[in-house]
């Protein structure tokens, strides 16, 4: 998975946001996967009793990183609002984002952790201080060299992803350039931070990684306001260096600590023909086939969207903040929860169970991201006034923030189903088939992008987002149709009862707000009260309308939440 770039979201490049998650999270697969490299043989069929803790850890990081990941963007938008200046700065910070996504992001759980779990037996542990002494050299070097080469190129780096801003306002670019060479030593610390924290995943040292990038958004949200009188948006800048050295130094820190416990200690070293390393090389060498045509998109979206006008960056980001909450939080959860069981039936060749488990997550995932959609749209307005709407953020830049969403929101319907269909093809051990059709509807995105820009600006790249997502999304599930066969009438049914139940609770939810918003004052109070109001009777519609229509998913969720509150 990656970590940033685009302005949309899909499986292959989650989060789109590269603030919101800066560290990738390990998939409940690679954790198992750790774990019994730990249990002995004849008790590896039994639970790891650390797995829950170690599962609850990352999931209490991702929920504390994406809260302060949040409060950090209402900190950038009561500060500096929507200007150009925050569409530079977003163009900027892309830099060590890409590079990272490239270099770290696709490569540490695609080679780097399994490589290095071959090694963490205690009989072995000499030798996993030495490829680990081999990785931490080499990466040391190889993102020394990088930063100093994109140090020199930054003008041009600048050039490739925003020279449409000298369509609006000249100043842009240069400052573009001066934030690019400010940001990138945040490339090395990013970098390593990756790499110790792949280290720390073998280790099953969870502890530290999962609190890292809660702490890299502190940067910001510290930064900004302290700093913004005297280096204006600049300030922002210092706030990812201090956020990216945190996260070095909580790794760091702790990897040394782990040396100190058990007697060893690394030193600078080489050795290229180590099988380690050379399987890390193999295994890396298709995903950076990916990250590359990834890469592409990313630079190739902020490149049109500079020319669409010098706000533009912001106002996408910020409707991607949107709408990335409700993704990360449910779909993404659900898939990463099926992903191991769904393994396991692969495993035994049990497609019937397969199969099943497929569909109610689908199911799962609809059932929840529905009125999470029609919540988004309908009430969108007070739900970026009340976010967004703070200092410098003008209520125009609402306007056009809850317009680039509404359109978002149809891309988000499809990259919500498309989540778990991925994760069921990886739990087959196919991840060709979904980086293939990642090119394809890149190739969509690229067609629809030059098809609408003219006639619709940045509006026209939100809709190529979308068209992306939908793409993959179809085409992701005629393919697995295809392999496994048709999922069960009761995906179908189901799936037709909850979009009724949306659609009905999107009438009643528009009628109230049609009543309300009269009555209300435009200000924090009335915001919250439309909210509050609005949302619960919402809630409550949508559950009554799933319960007449017979839609056992809601019963399933209601057991889960008392679970999780006992």
């Amino acid at each position: 998975m990656r970590r940033g770039g685009g302005t949309g979201l899909s499986p292959s490049n989650y989060p789109l946001n590269p603030f919101l998650a800066p560290l990738p999270t390990p998939s409940c697969a690679t954790i198992l996967r750790m774990a019994d490299t730990t249990l002995p043989q004849e008790i590896q069929s039994e639970p790891n009793p650390s797995l829950a803790r170690n599962a609850g850890l990352i999931s209490l990081g991702n929920v504390a990183s994406r809260v302060l990941g949040l409060l950090r963007e209402m900190v950038i938008a009561t500060w500096f609002g929507a200007t150009g200046e925050v569409s530079a700065f977003r163009v900027a910070s892309l830099a060590p984002t890409i590079v990272y996504d490239f270099l770290i992001g696709g490569m540490l759980s695609a080679a780097l952790v399994p490589t290095l779990s071959e090694y963490i037996q205690p009989a072995r542990r000499g030798e996993f201080v030495r490829v680990i002494s081999m990785v931490i050299s080499l990466f040391v070097v190889l993102l020394a060299l990088l930063l100093l080469v994109l140090e020199l190129l930054a003008p041009q780096v600048a050039t490739l992803m925003a020279s449409g801003f000298d369509k609006w306002d000249p100043t842009l670019l240069p400052l573009t350039v001066r934030m690019i060479r400010l940001i990138l030593p945040a490339i090395w610390f990013f970098g390593m931070a990756g790499v110790l924290t792949g280290i720390l995943y073998a280790l099953q040292r969870f502890t530290f990684p999962a609190l890292s990038s809660a702490v890299y958004n502190l940067g910001i949200i510290v930064a900004a306001p302290l700093l913004a009188g005297r280096f204006g948006v600049t300030s922002l800048v210092v706030g990812i260096l201090l956020g990216s050295l945190a996260q070095f130094a909580m790794m760091a820190w702790d990897l040394r600590h782990w040396l100190r416990t058990v007697g060893h200690a690394m030193r600078f070293q080489f050795d290229w023909h180590h099988p380690a390393l050379r399987k890390i090389v193999v295994l890396y060498i298709p995903i950076a086939g990916i990250e590359l045509v990834s890469s592409f998109q990313v630079g190739l979206d902020r490149r049109l969207a500079s020319g669409s006008g010098e706000r533009s960056i912001a106002w996408m980001q910020n409707a991607t903040t949107l709408q990335q909450l409700p993704l990360g939080l449910i779909s993404v959860a659900i898939a990463l929860a099926a992903l191991p069981r769904l393994s396991q039936h692969f495993a035994n060749h049990n497609e019937a169970a397969y199969r099943a488990t497929l569909g109610r997550g689908l199911r799962t995932v609809l059932l929840l991201i529905a009125p999470a959609a029609v919540g988004l749209y309908l009430l969108g307005e007070p739900i970026t006034r009340l976010i967004f709407e703070h200092g410098l953020f003008l209520p125009t830049d609402t306007a056009q923030v809850v317009s680039a969403l509404h359109i978002y929101l149809v891309g988000m319907l499809f990259a919500a189903i498309d989540f778990p269909l991925n994760y069921a093809f990886y739990a087959r051990n196919n991840t060709l088939g979904p980086a293939l059709v990642g090119v394809l509807s890149v190739g969509v995105y690229v067609v629809v992008a030059f098809a609408l820009l003219d006639s619709l600006g940045y509006h026209g790249l939100i809709w190529a987002d979308s068209a992306k997502q939908a793409s993959h999304a179809l085409v992701m599930l005629l393919l697995l149709t295809w392999r496994v066969g048709r999922l069960n009438a009761r995906t179908l049914t189901s799936g037709l009862a909850i979009l009724a139940a949306a659609v009905g609770m999107a009438a009643v939810l528009y009628v109230v707000r049609l009543f309300l918003q009269p009555q209300l004052p435009l200000n924090l109070l009335g915001d919250l009260l439309n909210l509050a109001i609005s949302g619960s009777v919402g809630v409550l519609v949508y559950a009554f309308l799933l319960q007449q229509l017979g839609v056992r998913e809601l019963q399933d969720v209601v057991r889960m939440v008392v679970a999780r509150l006992r």
